[in-house]
């Protein structure tokens, strides 16, 4: 207890000696506006556009941009004066509401993230703060982070700092560099009340240890405070820790040493340890953190509002003799959450959440519970990092920024894994995802198209060799004989660190299975795997909410590791279990299989949209049925495929195929139809030769065609006696439209008995000759027809209305055409042709 008054005493001491020159700064004059980081943030802040913004939320802006710049143009214009101009414009630029509504932009976890410049971001054990209208990301830079990207094969035992890079973002997705605040040439004056292993520090490079840092803004200093961590070179450990202050005029300026605290009063323990800075809605700073050796309590202690350099008395808001590490706080709708992992050093795990119950954030907390959703993978294989908590124009998101560096532990791709967390009325979720897309602006967010829907799918989350895999169920088979008969071995596929096992001494037969929700689409499922062979079966199967069961066999795999994959699996949408199995009746045989991945298919539905979209207004009365049946077919296909949950890319364009044949031999409707016979007159017996029949179709469409006998039926011809006989023709029913009435012409046609030159024919009989109709005019016998004037009359009609001839007889009334020219008799008249104006015949059509 002495010792820690001890330090109580010099923390408090170290920390006035630091605010006293800021103090005195802010009330005496200045040379040069420029000093208090007031220049940089108007020149950033000029580049502005008022119509990105909207009016209500730019005029109170474009108000204080002009006032800064008054002041920062003024020889005169005092420190205060420089601090509320700078505030001001950083409130009102934090105010800014674009009128774009965003967009989505893609996080991939899993893999090294580069910023804008293609370069390595390295920024572990920091923060996000927003500034203004820009986010920050701090973070430290270990000189053993470029190896390790480069072959991240191995565990590399030591974290060597480098430097403090800052990176600024508008979307939280894309970040560039913008500087190193500090650096390992970062001069620290420390002063011999905080003990010679500190004072005999002279640069950040001498530090045994730096990390686990944030950054807040002093609206009474105008200054940007960085709070780090900070170890010193004590053989004595317990004395090592401290928390370190550095502050800059500007967000991206060089930061430069202001206090050091290596006691904070109602923490039983020198320092923290682990921490995280966190601000609070209405702008007020805490520091949320663990007593170092030990870290069994959690506590919050409000950051000194005078000048951000010194921390308060902690108040604790958990307790577990466990230990809990990576400490950080997040508010949403009014709780306040505190979030840490197991005390395992920087080692993945399942986050431990406690929530604020009553007053305020340093008030009570319930009791410790598991986060929703950090089992399965621990936490997609992180230690807690720190959140961000975006306020979007729909609603508000938590960031769950997980840190799976863990001093290059050899766990998997990416420093940095970042996950949205849900909160539902069952509480918090934490949603493990791979690949997602957010929206920084409206706060929304959305699964990824290649989000791996298999949890911890490199067996990497539980650090050590274990029989029983994080997030996978051991199921035996009924006769398996084996106590175990899997394990996470190492190395894995790639040169990770882990793979999934399958194997024993003797006989076994089991398999090991995980189940998910998946939304309903298509999927490929793909993995490495290899086997000693002779197994009975080694397969992957992928069973569905529906019952669909899919079966990848093992079988062909060799020794070596064997890219193997099963694509187009259609899964409706729900549970969906993934289980390796595997049998041996023998010993010493195993299969093994590492990066497992279960991920969308793509699948674009924009051409068959637009296809069904261009072909759904047509109507079957207007097409033959034969034609439109397939049709109508291959649309109701179309649509379905469409309206299905699941659809392959073959799918839709098999049915995009099919729809477009089918359109393209789509025919226009019989609706109409009209019959001609270049011979209308038959003899007793003979028969009707369709051939012999013209017969014109008029489809909906307005063309004309002219049909074949296969295209149509004759019925009503009936020439074993002498008669007129009605013939009907009807088009064939597959080239009308679906369910119409019969289309048909009717022709009427002649048939007479065939003249004989030994027969002898009385006035009024009539015979067929020459392909015409002849009426005997009085008897006759052996005379031939076609005499105009002998006995008989040769009868030809057109439509109902008599053909001229020189044979007939016509008497005064009657009507008969010549030439497309219609006539009446004015008395009766034989073998005069129509068209003498002085004959028997007057035009009727002119």
């Amino acid at each position: 207890m002495a010792l820690a008054a001890a330090m109580l005493v010099s923390g408090a001491a170290l920390s006035a000696t630091a605010a006293e020159p800021a103090a005195a700064a802010a009330s005496a004059p200045t040379a040069t506006t420029e000093s208090g980081g007031l220049g940089s943030i108007v020149d950033d802040y000029f580049s502005r556009v008022p119509t990105d913004y909207t009016e209500e939320s730019w005029a109170p802006f474009a108000a204080a941009l002009t006032s800064a710049q008054l002041v920062r143009a003024s020889a005169e214009s005092t420190p205060a004066q420089i601090i509320e101009a700078k505030t001001s414009l950083l409130d009102a630029a934090a105010a800014l509401q674009t009128v774009s509504a965003g967009s989505f932009e893609p996080i991939t976890n899993n893999t090294f993230w580069t910023d804008t410049d293609g370069n390595p971001i390295s920024s572990q054990g920091g923060g996000i703060f927003r500034f203004g209208d820009t986010y920050y990301w701090y973070g430290v830079r270990y000189l053993e982070a470029d190896p390790y990207r480069q072959s991240p094969s191995k565990i590399y035992s030591k974290a060597t700092f480098g430097s403090i890079p800052v990176y600024s973002s508008k979307d939280l997705v894309n970040w560039t560099f913008e500087n190193d605040v500090a650096t390992r040439d970062t001069t620290l004056s420390i002063p011999a009340s905080a003990g010679s292993y500190f004072s005999d520090l002279k640069t950040l490079g001498d530090a045994a240890w730096v990390g686990r840092l944030g950054v807040t803004y002093n609206e009474n200093t105008g200054k940007f405070v960085l709070i780090s961590q900070m170890n010193n070179n004590d053989p004595n450990a317990a004395n090592v820790y401290s928390v370190l202050f550095l502050q800059a005029d500007s967000p991206t300026g060089d930061f430069s040493y202001a206090n050091l605290q290596t006691q904070i009063v109602n923490s039983p323990t020198r320092g923290t340890g682990d921490q995280t800075v966190f601000t609070d809605d209405d702008g007020t700073d805490y520091l949320i953190f663990s007593n170092s050796r030990g870290r069994g309590t959690g506590f919050v202690s409000k950051i000194a509002d005078s000048d951000s350099l010194s921390i308060e008395p902690a108040t604790a808001i958990s307790r577990n003799a466990a230990g809990r590490e990576g400490n950080a706080m997040f508010r949403l709708d009014d709780t306040y959450y505190v979030a840490a992992s197991a005390l395992h050093g920087w080692n993945t795990s399942v986050n431990y959440v406690v929530e604020s119950t009553g007053a305020g954030i340093q008030g009570t907390y319930g009791p410790e519970y598991v986060l929703p959703g950090t089992e399965k993978d621990y936490s997609h294989v992180t230690q807690t990092g720190f959140f961000v908590t975006v306020h979007g124009t729909k609603q508000d998101t938590v960031l769950y920024a997980g840190d799976r560096w863990a001093e290059f532990a050899w766990n998997g791709s990416g420093y940095n894994q970042w996950t949205p967390l849900s909160k539902t009325d069952d509480g918090l979720e934490f949603n493990s995802l791979s690949n997602w897309e957010f929206n920084a602006v409206t706060g929304e967010w959305r699964v990824g198209p290649k989000n791996n829907y298999v949890l911890n799918p490199d067996f990497a989350a539980d650090r050590v060799a274990v029989s029983n895999i994080t997030g996978w169920t051991n199921v035996p088979d009924a006769d398996n004989a084996a106590a175990s008969f899997t394990s996470n071995v190492s190395p894995g596929a790639d040169k990770t660190r882990f793979a999934l096992r399958l194997g024993a001494a003797g006989a076994f037969s089991g398999a090991v299975q995980q189940t998910n929700d998946v939304p309903a689409g298509v999927y490929r499922f793909s993995a490495k795997a290899k086997s000693t062979g002779g197994l009975e079966h080694a397969r992957v199967v992928i069973t569905g909410a529906a019952g669909e069961v899919y079966t990848l066999d093992l079988a062909a795999v060799g020794g070596d590791w064997t890219n193997v994959e099963l694509p187009d699996l259609a899964l409706t949408g729900g549970a969906v279990t993934v289980s390796i199995e595997a049998r041996s009746a023998g010993g010493n045989q195993s299969v093994t299989i590492d990066g497992l991945s279960l991920v969308a298919q793509p699948s674009d539905p924009t051409a068959l949209q637009a296809l069904v979209d261009a072909q759904s207004g047509r109507e079957s009365a207007d097409y033959g049925s034969t034609s439109w049946q397939p049709f109508a077919a291959a649309l109701a296909t179309a649509q379905a495929v469409l309206a299905a949950p699941a659809a392959s890319q073959a799918s839709l364009d098999g049915a995009r195929a099919a729809l477009e044949q089918a359109a393209a031999s789509l025919c226009s409707a019989v609706t109409s139809v009209s019959v001609h016979s270049d011979r209308s007159v038959f003899t007793i017996g003979e028969a009707l030769d369709a051939g012999t029949l013209s017969v014109t179709a008029t489809r909906a469409d307005g063309t004309t065609a002219t049909l074949t006998p296969e295209q149509f039926q004759v019925a009503g011809f009936v020439s074993d006696v002498a008669g007129d006989p009605v013939v009907t023709v009807t088009v064939d029913p597959s080239l009308t439209a679906t369910d119409a009435a019969p289309v048909e012409a009717t022709l009427t046609l002649a048939v007479r008995v065939a003249w004989n030159s030994s027969t002898a024919y009385n006035g009024g009989d009539t015979v067929a000759f020459d392909g015409s109709v002849w009426l005997a005019s009085w008897w006759t016998s052996g005379q031939t027809p076609g005499d105009p004037n002998g006995p008989w009359q040769q009868l030809i009609e057109v439509d109902g209305v008599a053909v001229w001839t020189p044979s007939r007889i016509f008497e005064a009334g009657e009507h008969a055409t010549l030439g497309g020219v219609e006539y009446v008799a004015r008395w009766w008249t034989r073998g005069q042709e129509p068209g003498d104006p002085n004959g028997p015949w007057a035009s009727v059509t002119g």
